[in-house]
């Protein structure tokens, strides 16, 4: 027997990252319509039976077929066309945007942070807009612990230049889940939420609990910044790696703030860091 969907298409921007792909899978599993979109559609990895539609945040020519039929959308923090993706959705009948922000937007200079600024313009227009909006606003990814995976993998020392600065990470999975939570009740919807992780923990012992996942010793070295911006000169601009860096040295001496809202959208406490690095230690061995 077919399911029958319980709520509007929802538009998924974003299906290829970390987030987008696991809420189009938990979208389509509670049996809801889902459409993945990406800029690079065709080489999504989809589950079968979900359509794929091309929709670049920054090319106005892709929006009116991709909100075509959409009742709600996932949106990513593009800010470059949101005005005209805003006016195309409306045009397209969509009543609800759950916008993937950032926790850094409660930061009073959020207009003009480099880490923050592209979230904060982006839910600047939602609040002008007449779709509902909600708001998540995700600290660190759990996810981001990549970044030191070669070194694991290598027997390299992890060079941190804040070892100290201290974060409550979050799980991609729970934030896919809270937005599955907001896009599917509407008692949820038109609200903000802080998500974090259960545990505000410093960058060392992040790296110390994915070694005791991995089963791989590893030392942690305390660097310069700069030596720190010219290891990640290749693939990370200037002004994003000063960002981050201020916002590590602003983060060394006190916790990093633990909310519960992510239990109040699905019902049960955020997953560990421990958790995640106990499933995702494959990538940190050789």
């Amino acid at each position: 027997m077919p399911i029958t969907p319980t709520t509007p298409t929802t538009l998924v921007t974003g299906s290829r990252g970390r987030v987008g792909s696991a809420l189009v899978r938990l979208l389509h599993r509670g049996g809801h319509s889902v459409r993945a979109a990406s800029r690079h559609h065709n080489d999504l990895v989809l589950p079968a039976g979900v359509p794929s539609v091309a929709c670049d945040l920054g090319d106005p020519a892709t929006f009116a077929a991709a909100l075509d039929g959409v009742g709600s959308v996932f949106l990513y923090a593009e800010p470059s066309r949101i005005t005209d993706f805003l006016a195309a959705a409306r045009t397209a009948g969509v009543g609800h945007i759950v916008l993937l922000s950032s926790s850094a937007v409660l930061a009073p200079d959020a207009a003009t942070n480099p880490i923050a600024a592209s979230h904060h313009a982006v839910e600047q227009a939602l609040a002008g807009s007449p779709v509902t909006a909600t708001l998540l606003r995700p600290g660190a990814f759990a996810g981001n612990a990549h970044q030191w995976a070669e070194s694991f993998r290598s027997g390299r020392t992890v060079e941190l230049p804040y070892p100290h600065s201290r974060t409550s990470p979050i799980d991609e999975a729970d934030i896919a889940e809270a937005a599955l939570a907001v896009l599917t009740d509407p008692r949820l919807q038109g609200a903000a939420y802080h998500l974090t992780g259960p545990a505000s923990l410093t960058a060392a012992e992040q790296v110390a609990l994915l070694a005791e996942a991995a089963g791989r010793p590893v030392t942690v070295e305390t660097v310069s910044r700069d030596a720190w911006k010219k290891a990640v000169s290749p693939f990370m601009p200037e002004v994003i790696a000063e960002g981050l860096l201020d916002y590590w040295a602003a983060t060394e001496k006190s916790p990093a703030d633990v909310t519960g809202d992510l239990r109040k959208l699905t019902g049960r406490p955020a997953r560990t860091f421990a958790d995640w690095a106990n499933g995702n230690a494959a990538a940190f061995r050789p």
